[in-house]
């Protein structure tokens, strides 16, 4: 295993994570149970901040919940979901899962990688059944001109919100309570993490209702309910997954919730603090830099000089003094499984070969941003 001096990201655990694990050991129940249950109530509960309700339901995966969140919207064969290609593929992924047609759409700008609502317009045909909109590093999209589109046209609004859990848009609103379904990672480098693990939010109960039943094979009972209350036999309601989440990452989960705001703080603490230091860097354009509000601070991505090292050499370079990088995305349409003639994404097209993304976590010192700011001028000099 390569050992790093400053890794892209690190874990952030305490003895309360492993006090957490232990209990559920302990418990001799390790399946879905009580622990996954208070982790959708606290979810559900802070994303409604007190004005509104949520459910919440706990999965597997972030796919998982894409996936779940199209088949509860009955997306399937014959329709169309538009979506970014400057995403993780789980977006398109799950698109396809559930029979229906990826349409990719571009992003605002260089300086806005999220979902540009006028090129959702024009992409727009009479087997549109949604939109599926990233907040893309954890800072908000432009939902409520998404919103208006959606409700104009009859079509559903998944948010995927897995770089901002609790996170807020430039309104202040928390991330993922606009769209009728909303998505969340808990993977091991996201802002709070179980692991693996994800939840699907929505403020429409019967949507919830199916998410639930479909996550555990269609099921209308529980192993943990039927062990409870020593009932007998179940129905299978339709054809369902496995996509149920386990104790244990609940209950690491529970923790980690309740840490993301000591998070999040410090992520824009970093954040502020690399971007006084890139200001200085002749060519470098930092995408959301006059976002400053409650944002998730997922992602640090550069936009590397026009002319200049191509970022395979940038990274090198970097990777060769300690650094690890990364970038956010290659972009879902240049892969061969998606690789289509006639999409014209312009803004994607032109600003993916200029991605890169920084080290960012919790535990980074100051010291460490500096030193990744000084490194990064390294690598983009001329040999």
């Amino acid at each position: 295993m390569t050992l790093w001096r400053i890794p892209y990201f690190e874990l952030s655990l305490s003895d309360e994570e492993k006090r957490a694990v232990a209990d559920v050991l302990e418990s001799g129940w390790l399946a879905m149970g009580p622990n996954v249950a208070a982790l959708e109530q606290d979810f559900g509960r802070l994303l409604g901040d007190g004005s509104s309700e949520f459910a919440a339901v706990a999965l597997s995966s972030c796919t998982a919940a894409l996936h779940l969140a199209m088949l509860a919207l009955d997306v399937g064969p014959g329709d169309e979901v538009i979506c970014p290609s400057l995403t993780f593929v789980a977006d398109a992924n799950a698109i396809r899962t559930a029979g229906a047609t990826v349409v990719f759409a571009d992003v605002c700008s260089p300086h806005e990688l999220t979902l540009d609502p006028e090129d959702v317009a024009r992409k727009l045909t009479a087997r549109t059944k949604a939109v599926v909109v990233v907040h893309y590093g954890g800072y908000g999209a432009r939902t409520d001109e998404l919103l208006e589109l959606c409700r104009a046209h009859g079509l559903a609004l998944i948010e995927d919100a897995c770089h901002g859990p609790l996170a807020r848009d430039d309104q202040g609103r928390m991330l993922g309570t606009q769209g009728d379904v909303s998505c969340y990672s808990f993977y091991s480098n996201k802002n709070m993490t179980t692991g693996e693990g994800g939840m699907l939010v929505s403020r429409h109960q019967e949507i919830a209702a199916r998410a639930r039943r479909l996550r555990s094979h269609g099921m209308t009972t529980t192993t943990h309910d039927r062990f409870r209350t020593h009932a007998f036999g179940y129905d299978v309601a339709e054809v369902g997954f496995n996509y149920r989440m386990d104790e244990l990452r609940a209950a690491i989960g529970r923790v980690q919730l309740g840490r993301v705001p000591h998070f999040s703080a410090r992520r824009r603490q970093l954040v502020l603090r690399y971007r006084s230091a890139l200001a200085e860097v002749r060519g470098l354009e930092i995408p959301f830099a006059n976002h400053d509000g409650d944002h998730g601070f997922h992602v640090m991505a550069v936009l590397l000089p026009r002319a200049g090292p191509s970022r395979p050499a940038v990274m090198q370079k970097m990777a060769e003094r300690g650094v690890q990088t990364s970038y956010h995305y290659q972009p879902i349409h240049s892969f061969t499984a998606y690789r289509e003639e006639g999409v014209t994404l312009p803004v994607t097209d032109a600003v993916a070969p200029r991605l890169l993304s920084l080290p960012l976590y919790p535990t980074m010192t100051d010291e460490q941003v500096d030193d990744v700011v000084r490194t990064l001028t390294e690598s983009l000099a001329p040999c």
